[in-house]
């Protein structure tokens, strides 16, 4: 199924699994922002409500 890469196989699929890393990084590190900053909009909400 995969390609013959020849002798570049090496840069090729350590440039893939590098991008597919940063990738996932990314998007847990969105993912865990997102959840901080709702948790903190709740916070304020509830502050807002509290003091009128």
């Amino acid at each position: 199924m995969m390609p013959d890469l020849g002798k570049y196989a090496q840069a090729v699929l350590s440039s893939y699994a590098v991008s597919i890393t940063l990738l996932v990084l990314l998007v847990g590190i969105s993912v865990l922002r997102a959840r901080k900053v709702r948790r903190e909009l709740a916070e304020t909400e509830q502050r807002v409500r509290r003091n009128g």
